[in-house]
C-alpha cells in the first residue's frame, strides 16, 4: 500500500466502507422508504377528493321525501347516503349529535329549500354539499339557501385549527419518546426504568396538552368549547403516541421510531379527517383514519370545539387503548430485560 509521510493511504472505496456501515445503509434505505410511502399516502389521500355516502337527510311530507331520497341515492358516483328524517328539529339534532352531515328541508308549498350544514365538522364537506344539492336542486328548477347549523369559528380558518392542534400533540408525542430513547437507549434496562420513561411521557403530556388548549382558544381564539376538555384530550393524545412509540421503540429498537412515523405521520395525518374530512377520503385511508390517534384525536377535538362533544367515546376509547397498549408493552420489556440481564441498574 502506498504511503504519504509515513502514513498509509487507504482507498477511496475503504473510506465509504468506513463512513456508510451496513446497518447505516439500512436505515438510509429505510428513510427512503418512508419518503416514498410519505408521498404515496398524502398525494393518495388527498388528490381527488369527493364525497362517498355522506350521512344526509330529507325532511319534508312522505312522497315527497320518498321521491326525493330515490333521487339523491341515484346521483352518479353513489355521494350520497340520504334517509328521510321526521322535521327539522330531528335533523339539526342529529346534525349536532354527529349522526348526519347535512339536511335538506324541502318546503311543498314553494320552491325554495333549505340546506343545513355543519362547517365545523368541516368546511370541505359542506362546501361540497353546498354544491352538490345547489346543482342537484337546479335540476329540478328549484332553489336552495343554507344554513350553517354548526358553523366553525371566524378565527378557524377552512376548519382546521382542530386537525393542526392534534398533529401538534401527536409531534409532542413521538418527538419525547424519540428524545428518551436516543438519550438513553432505546430499550429500557428494567421496570423501573419503564415507569420513570412513561412518567415523563405523561409529565410532558399534561404540559403540551395544556399548552396547546391554551394556545388555540385564550391566545389566538381559534377554536370554542372547553379549554378543560381540550387540554384533558390534549394529554391523553401526546401520552398515547408517546406511549406507543416507546413500545414500538422496545419491540424494534431505534426502527421503532420509523415505525412510528409510519402509523403516526404518513399512514395517520392524511387518514385524519383534517384536509379532508372522513367521508371524502378514498376507502382505505376512511377505513384506517379512526383507529390511528390523528384520527381519532381530530374527530374527538371537533366534537369538544363545535359539537358540545356529542359522539367522541369511540374516539376517546381508541386512543385510550393506545396508550394502555404502549405502555403495557413498555412495561413488560422492561421487566423482560431485568430478567434478561439481573445486575443492570
Amino acid at each position: 500500500m502506498a504511503e504519504t509521510a509515513g502514513a498509509p493511504v487507504r482507498s477511496f472505496l475503504n473510506e465509504v466502507r468506513d463512513a456508510v456501515t451496513p446497518r447505516a445503509t439500512l436505515l438510509v434505505l429505510g428513510v427512503l422508504a418512508l419518503q416514498l410511502l410519505f408521498i404515496a399516502s398524502y398525494v393518495g389521500a388527498l388528490h381527488h377528493p369527493k364525497p362517498k355516502d355522506v350521512a344526509f337527510g330529507v325532511v319534508a311530507p312522505r312522497a315527497a321525501a320518498e321521491q326525493a331520497v330515490a333521487r339523491l341515492k341515484q346521483l352518479p358516483g353513489e355521494p350520497l347516503d340520504p334517509r328521510a328524517l321526521a322535521d327539522e328539529a330531528t335533523a339539526r339534532r342529529q346534525i349536532l349529535n354527529r349522526d348526519i352531515d347535512g339536511a335538506l328541508l324541502i318546503d311543498p308549498a314553494g320552491t325554495t329549500d333549505t340546506l343545513l350544514v355543519a362547517s365545523g365538522g368541516g368546511k370541505v364537506l359542506s362546501n361540497t354539499l353546498i354544491t352538490l344539492i345547489t346543482a342537484t336542486e337546479k335540476a329540478e328548477r328549484r332553489t336552495v339557501r343554507t344554513t350553517d347549523v354548526v358553523p366553525a369559528a371566524a378565527q378557524d380558518a377552512n376548519g382546521l385549527t382542530p386537525f393542526y392542534l392534534v398533529v401538534g400533540w401527536c409531534v409532542g408525542g413521538y418527538l419525547c419518546a424519540s428524545a428518551l430513547a436516543v438519550s438513553s437507549g432505546a430499550r429500557p434496562a428494567n421496570p423501573r426504568r419503564a415507569v420513570i420513561r412513561l412518567a415523563a411521557m405523561a409529565l410532558v403530556a399534561t404540559a403540551g396538552g395544556l399548552g396547546g388548549a391554551v394556545i388555540v382558544g385564550p391566545v389566538l381564539g381559534a377554536l370554542p368549547g372547553s379549554t378543560a376538555a381540550l387540554w384533558g384530550l390534549g394529554a391523553l393524545i401526546t401520552f398515547a403516541v408517546g406511549a406507543a412509540t416507546l413500545a414500538l421503540q422496545c419491540v424494534f429498537g431505534i426502527i421503532g421510531i420509523g415505525v412510528a412515523v409510519l402509523l403516526v405521520v404518513i399512514a395517520g395525518n392524511p387518514s385524519a379527517g383534517g384536509a379532508l374530512p372522513p367521508p371524502m377520503l378514498p376507502p382505505f385511508w376512511h377505513a384506517i383514519g379512526p383507529a390511528l390517534p390523528p384520527g381519532a384525536g381530530t374527530w374527538a377535538t371537533r366534537s369538544i370545539a363545535y359539537f358540545k362533544g356529542n359522539d367522541a367515546t369511540a374516539s376517546l376509547l381508541v386512543l385510550s387503548a393506545w396508550a394502555a397498549l404502549g405502555s403495557t408493552v413498555t412495561l413488560v420489556a422492561g421487566s423482560l430485560r431485568k430478567k434478561a440481564q439481573p445486575h443492570r441498574l
